[in-house]
């Protein structure tokens, strides 16, 4: 039997009261947490409480999600309790020009989490395993943000997120590999915790470190009127986006092809391609990071 403290497919689950003692305070971002062993989208079941009137601030997470869709459509799957695969609902009281930076910020704040999470410390490889530790660390998993919101470690894609407007509402959906084996991930051009060595097996810390790390974004975020700039919100996307400085095609809605350099990301939170006719910014679009 291998040693990893993955390699055990008993994987413990997660725990709805423990989770909602540890998120859910008074005057807090987070109102409710719920865990369930299986459903088809997290996405979809949100949705529908959206649109029944649910207030902001519910979390829905499952073990097992047997619909679940990544942006243009893509399924994602993964085996039970392999991964984090949760749901956000959120009302964000922003000017509806500044909305699409709700997925950016998502990517902001699970890479970011990840990133500390799974931190060495430079006194000798040890790790951190409480969250919020304040000493200096180098990062174990060099997780970058592919534009828009794509998480990838090098080439191969650890997370995926997913945000969608339900009337007044946003969905923000994420699953994240935690521990799949290589034989596990769906395609070779996918990854886990796991697989790049991170010394993280217990997903219920990684899970609240990614829900206190969104909360601190998010409600900076809105509590400034959405303001990508003065939120620090557009700097610490261009500082985590392995897409900039890039040679990209984008395939765009409508079958267009837009190749060149991914130069910038805009006030709006569109990538500004340079290309042979110039700059352009999209804002949808398929990227591929060009070798």
């Amino acid at each position: 039997m291998s040693d990893s403290p993955y390699a055990d497919l008993d994987r413990p689950p997660l725990h709805e009261a423990a989770l909602r003692r540890a998120l859910v305070r008074p005057g807090g971002l987070w109102r409710d947490v719920q865990v369930v062993p299986e459903t088809g989208s997290t996405n979809a079941d949100l949705a529908e409480a959206a649109r029944a009137g649910a207030p902001e601030g519910r979390i829905l997470v499952t073990e097992l999600q047997t619909a679940g869709r990544g942006r243009l459509g893509r399924p994602w799957t993964a085996p039970a309790r392999s991964g984090l695969m949760f749901s956000l609902l959120l009302r964000p009281a922003v000017p509806a020009s500044r909305l699409g930076w709700a997925p950016l910020l998502t990517g902001v704040a699970v890479a970011t989490a990840i990133r500390r999470m799974t931190a060495w410390s430079q006194a000798g490889d040890r790790f951190f395993a409480g969250e919020g530790a304040g000493a200096r660390s180098d990062v174990a998993v060099d997780v970058r943000l592919k534009w828009p919101n794509d998480l990838l470690v090098g080439e191969r894609k650890l997370a995926g997120i997913l945000v969608e407007k339900v009337d007044d509402a946003l969905i923000a959906g994420i699953g994240l590999n935690v521990g799949l084996r290589e034989d596990e991930l769906p395609v070779p051009t996918a990854t886990s915790l796991l697989v790049e060595g991170a010394p993280l097996s217990d997903r219920a810390p990684l899970l609240r470190a990614i829900l206190r790390e969104f909360a601190t974004w998010y409600r900076e975020w809105t509590a400034l009127d959405g303001d990508p700039e003065t939120s620090g919100l557009r700097g610490a996307y261009k500082e985590l986006c392995g897409t900039l400085g890039r040679a990209v095609r984008v395939e765009l809605p409508g079958g267009e092809v837009l190749r060149g350099t991914a130069a910038d990301i805009d006030s709006s939170g569109r990538l500004v391609v340079a290309g042979p006719a110039g700059e352009r910014a999209v804002g949808a679009g398929d990227v591929v990071h060009v070798r």
